[in-house]
């Protein structure tokens, strides 16, 4: 019944989010290849009774026999072998449906090499990459600082041929401190046997030149046994993510060859003497748009690990029955509660709206990666604004995402807290993602950065038409008003006039520029009035800076959703009755954002409290409007069963054989007694030893 209400065609939203039918279509090839595979390596059926180890040693084996796939698919062929680099193996990589421990090799080891070393470094090393004999990690993070590098602590000191090192000339790298220990990155503990390093690197005088690159290798290529100086393991169980093995390092006087240094950007000669290269600014910035783009994945997990979350949240309302209607028989699903819509269809709205901007961001950083490699023409402020909505995007999307996970599992009632309902270990492993490639709450001091310098342009009315091919740009008819004091309203007259996406974006908009130019000139009153240094205003300032960066990601989020549903329509992707189901979503996202932050709306009087008034009541109407079509939107997701790995979010809504097939299979049940009736629970019944004898000895 819910399948037969939708009002759309579901295999038409599932080709749009795969990029296409042929997608769609490989897509699924794919996914069957893993969970035929003979060898059943691939099984997640007994993930939640395994110990960490034995979830570490499996999901290693589970990325080798996905490269042995890989190499007999034919993947990466395209890409002279480049497994990784091929556009199948994320869809190949995402069927697997666990975490694989190999992944910090791709995600930042590879990038950095590509990006960071010189050309006879890049044909030295990459072969070894592609072809599996040399896997890595990056080495940042200590234990006593993170994303503040200019405090690393970790030293590379150049060590003469003529004093001891190789020929040529060699690093000493050291691990001075407890607190300089590599702590955190992913893949160093068991499974890396290189590492990209970062530490200060003191030349041949001496002189500390601040933070480079340095590649280490940590373990044999014969036999991974730990090479001299070396000391790595797992840093122990966390949160969530435990399959990863994030480690830590020492480092006790290793010594490395000269040339392992990244020396794309500067070098260090035989004598120790360093050197800045004078680079084209292109190469300079494709190193920099290398490492943006991960932001961007992450911009894309956000949506996919959300989109999973109300799969399951979404499919169980459905099946699931609570009250009875008025007849005093029927009873009433939980999907059908107003309130437990308003918990759940926001959170798909978004999940849909993080598709449209992943997808936007990553296709800006590839057409500017392109640009600088072929040496075309691109304007700085394009590169700076990139980074600003990169920042923005993974600060909010990833913050939304894990409390939206969390806020779907207690949808669920108590069967979300059964590790069998696939929520607790979504949340617990997703719980990585506002912490790491920047802290959440650090990174809209990016944003602002950025847009302070559009304020400043409008302001002076010079230099804003560098921004015209910029995202913050859409900020600049806002900021001309704001700026120079003048007054925006909404021009809404009617209920229905607050549900047009023109007049929601105009909301968005001016509510954006306004928080912005509210921080540039808190600042200029603390600098030029109460006398504060800038590093006090700024500081003063951050709280102001989170709120503004908060706006200008939602105003990006909805605008790549309404501009991303006419492209595809345009192309002729999805037809009229998907783009409306599209634009009912993109106005629930609207809408409850905006009842959300409404105070943001009101205090300078943008809305009326009349205005005001309607929001609510629209965000009401349209769950009513989502409801008829929730259970197919998530069916468009096109998440299998092995996927999902959920009791509750199954697709046949056979729920309840499966949360008592799944308890049944617990260990603890494997024998009868339990495993602690003898000899502790026998003592307690029948030794006696809790019996009142009606007197107690004094010890």
């Amino acid at each position: 019944r819910e399948r037969k209400n939708a009002t759309f065609h579901v295999e038409k939203i599932t080709n749009m989010l795969d990029g296409g039918k042929t997608r769609t279509d490989r897509r699924r090839y794919l996914e069957a290849v893993i969970e035929r595979d003979p060898t059943g390596i691939f099984s997640n059926d007994d993930n939640h009774f395994l110990h960490r180890t034995q979830r570490h040693i499996r999901s290693v084996a589970k990325g080798v026999r996905l490269i042995e796939l890989c190499r007999k698919l034919g993947i990466g062929d395209e890409c002279g072998g480049e497994i990784t680099e091929s556009q199948d193996f994320q869809v190949i990589l995402e069927a697997v449906g666990d975490d694989v421990p190999l992944a910090l090799h791709w995600v930042m080891f590879q990038p950095n090499i590509s990006s960071l070393c010189d050309e006879e470094q890049r044909a030295r090393w990459l072969p070894l990459c592609r072809d599996w004999r040399m896997i890595g990690c990056y080495a940042q993070t200590e234990l006593g600082h993170g994303s503040n590098i200019r405090a690393l602590e970790t030293t590379a000191t150049f060590l003469p041929e003529a004093r001891g090192g190789e020929k040529g000339g060699s690093w000493v790298i050291n691990s001075p401190t407890l607190t300089s220990a590599k702590f955190w990155p992913g893949t160093l503990g068991r499974t890396a046997n290189h590492a990209m390093v970062i530490a200060r690197l003191i030349d041949g005088e001496g002189i500390d030149r601040g933070i480079h690159n340095f590649l280490v290798p940590l373990r044999s290529m014969e036999d991974h046994s730990l090479l001299p100086g070396v000391t790595t393991g797992d840093i122990g169980p966390k949160i969530g993510y435990n399959n990863m093995d994030n480690g830590f390092a020492m480092f006790k006087n290793v010594v490395i060859p000269r040339r392992n240094m990244a020396m794309r950007f500067a070098e260090v000669d035989e004598t120790g003497k360093y050197r800045k290269k004078h680079v084209s600014d292109a190469a300079s910035k494709v190193a920099y748009i290398t490492m943006m783009q991960v932001r961007a994945m992450i911009v894309q997990g956000a949506a996919k690990a959300l989109a999973m979350a109300c799969v399951i949240t979404t499919r169980y309302s459905a099946v699931r029955k609570q009250g009875f209607a008025e007849d005093g028989k029927t009873e009433l699903q939980v999907l059908d509660y107003r309130q437990q819509q308003h918990r759940i269809f926001p959170l798909l709205a978004a999940s849909y709206a993080f598709y449209f901007s992943g997808r936007k961001l990553w296709t800006q950083l590839k057409n500017i990666e392109e640009k600088l490699i072929k040496a075309k023409p691109l304007n700085k402020a394009v590169v700076s604004d990139v980074h600003a909505t990169s920042s923005a995007l993974k600060s909010f999307t990833t913050t939304v995402a894990a409390d939206g996970i969390e806020d779907c599992r207690k949808a669920c009632g108590g069967h979300g807290f059964l590790s069998s309902s696939g929520l607790p270990e979504l949340f617990t492993t997703y719980l990585q993602s506002p912490t790491v490639e920047g802290d959440n709450a650090m990174l809209p001091q990016h944003v602002i950065r950025v847009l302070l310098k559009l304020v400043q342009a409008v302001q002076s009315n010079q230099g804003v038409e560098d921004y015209k091919a910029c995202d913050s740009y859409t900020l600049v008819p806002s900021l001309k008003v704001v700026v120079h004091g003048g007054h925006e309203q909404c021009n809404a007259i009617t209920s229905q006039d607050m549900c047009q996406l023109p007049t929601l974006l105009s909301a968005f908009r001016h509510r954006a520029a306004r928080l912005v130019v509210a921080v540039a000139s808190q600042m200029n009153e603390d600098v030029t009035v109460k006398g504060s240094s800038m590093q006090e205003a700024w500081n003063n300032a951050l709280v102001a800076m989170g709120k503004a960066s908060r706006a200008y990601s939602l105003l990006l989020i909805l605008q790549d959703f309404t501009e991303g549903i006419v492209e595809e329509q345009r192309n002729q992707i999805i037809g009229r009755p998907e783009a409306d189901v599209m634009n009912d979503l993109a106005k629930l996202f609207a809408l409850y954002w905006m009842e959300k932050d409404m105070g943001e709306f009101l205090e300078d009087g943008y809305l009326s409290p009349g205005q005001a008034k309607w929001v609510a009541s629209n965000v009401n109407s349209y769950l009513a409007v989502i409801r008829k079509n929730a259970v197919a939107l998530v069916d468009a997701r096109d998440i299998s069963d092995f996927r999902l790995k959920s009791a509750l979010g199954r697709y046949d809504g056979d729920v309840y054989p499966h949360i008592m097939a799944a308890a049944k299979k617990d260990p603890l049940n494997a024998v009868d007694p339990g495993p602690a009736y003898d000899p502790a629970l026998k003592r307690l019944i029948k030794g006696g030893v809790g019996v009142y004898s009606g007197t107690a000895s004094r010890l």
